[in-house]
């Protein structure tokens, strides 16, 4: 690893010393955000799993719910059923709190399942579909709020890790190889300064 080019004084090694501290004190702080962060980071990736299971389950129910209707009912009149019906969906964005850090998450408010056709069109099939299928979008939504999070959360491990890397194979490594070839360089100032000093004595005593 190459040493900085600076010029080897008292100084500058005083400098050196103190940039050290301060990349080494960074780099045990940064590896633990680092740790903290892959924990959480497992943490919704498990959370992931569990909804992508359970949005699996739940599809495995409402299809075939909707099947069951589509038959019942029949494509046509399930069509025109569906066209009167509108729900409101309020989508944003909110801060999230891990491991210390606001991260920018997902929120979803869904309304209440309402069965809005009228009563004399109305379908136990009708019912059971809808019903299902707003249990599924629940999941669905879950889902993506969770799955921003952990991307987030992703990309910032990554980021932490490049400023591990950083500190820990080049910033830190150039500091020390500065510090060695300063504190050799004033040692061997040192012993110069002294054997001349012992030379000029040498030679002022037998004058």
């Amino acid at each position: 690893m190459a040493k900085e080019n600076i010029a080897p004084t008292k100084s500058n090694l005083i400098r050196v010393k103190e940039r050290l501290a301060v990349a080494e004190e960074g780099y045990d702080l940064l590896e633990q955000k680092r740790e903290i962060l892959v924990m959480e980071l497992m943490a919704k990736v498990e959370q992931v799993k569990l909804l992508e299971r359970d949005l699996d389950a739940r599809a495995a129910s409402a299809y075939p719910a909707l099947k069951r209707m589509l038959i019942v009912v029949g494509r046509e009149r399930a069509d025109r059923l569906s066209r009167n019906i509108r729900y409101q969906f309020e989508l944003r964005e909110k801060q999230v709190s891990v491991a210390g850090m606001s991260l920018p998450g997902l929120e979803i408010k869904l309304p209440e399942a309402e069965l809005k056709y009228s009563p004399a069109n109305s379908f136990a099939e009708c019912d059971e579909t809808v019903l299902e299928f707003f249990e599924m979008l629940k999941v669905c939504t879950e889902l993506a709020a969770v799955r921003t999070v952990a991307w987030r959360l992703a990309r910032e491990v990554r980021k932490t890790q490049r400023r591990v890397n950083a500190l820990e194979k080049m910033v830190i490594p150039t500091a020390k190889e500065t510090r060695v070839y300063i504190e050799s360089s004033l040692e061997e100032r040192d012993r110069d300064s002294f054997f001349t000093s012992k030379l000029l004595k040498r030679k002022a005593g037998k004058k």
